[in-house]
């Protein structure tokens, strides 16, 4: 009874059992390549760009004021009287858009002397004028007593890129259909159709004309003339990428 209940242990089954085995990975595998899609054929890669040039409409303005004693909170508190000041006077000209207020950096460092102990504190402070409005900030960047206009940046607002992108990508976007036809034709096909298209768009700043201005602290009690600025152009990017089916 036991060798009758134990069949597979018979010597000339197993060279039939190993083929079957086989034929059996074979046709699994056979499906499986099946399976698997076909390489397109006949598609080409390819990207344009289009761009067009604006007038910069943001200004952005940083006053910054420095500090530095024996005690850091010294330093801390006058620093922080400095700012609360300056953006009090600032906010009463400020405008939604036209020319909004915000603090900037602010920190305390420890000074060191020629032991390299610390022998003092140093600290600095910012506060951010931005907006549309160049007069209205620089008169407000002039009239800010205890701080000194540290830099000057120009962009583009929202708005002015929203207006103009819409144009950079209908000009990426022919340029792309008429690349796609020509590389069409030149390998021998009639047309093409759109497989994939990706878009993403940017901004590249053209620096204006440099200007210099002021840097040193106002004396008590005056007031520093508003600084003429000239804001330079930007090119807004929208760049189409993908690939196309040649028929």
């Amino acid at each position: 009874m036991s060798k009758l209940s134990r069949p597979y242990s018979h010597p000339w089954l197993r060279p039939m059992l190993a083929a079957a085995a086989l034929a059996c990975a074979g046709g699994a595998w056979a499906q499986g390549a099946a399976a698997v899609p076909a390489q397109p054929m006949n598609v080409v890669q390819l990207s344009a760009e289009g761009s067009v040039e604006v007038v910069q409409d943001l200004l952005t303005a940083t006053l910054s004021a420095t500090r530095d004693g024996k005690d850091a909170a010294t330093v801390q508190a006058q620093l922080q009287k400095v700012v609360e000041a300056a953006m009090a006077a600032t906010r009463r000209t400020a405008q939604p858009g036209l020319m909004d207020v915000r603090s900037g950096s602010f920190g305390i460092y420890p000074r060191y002397n020629k032991d390299n102990r610390i022998d003092g504190w140093q600290g600095r402070a910012e506060i951010v004028l931005e907006g549309r409005d160049f007069a209205r900030i620089t008169q407000a960047a002039a009239q800010v007593q205890d701080m000194a206009l540290a830099q000057i940046g120009f962009g583009l607002s929202r708005e002015a890129r929203e207006k103009v992108e819409g144009e950079a990508q209908a000009k990426a976007i022919e340029l792309f259909k008429q690349r796609a036809s020509t590389l069409a034709r030149s390998f021998g096909f009639a047309s093409y159709s759109l497989r994939e298209v990706a878009v993403s768009g940017s901004d590249a700043s053209v620096p204006p004309r440099p200007r210099m201005f002021a840097m040193a602290a106002k004396a008590s009690g005056a007031e520093m003339d508003a600084v003429p600025v000239e804001a330079g152009k930007a090119q807004v990017v929208v760049n189409v990428s993908g690939s196309v089916q040649m028929h």
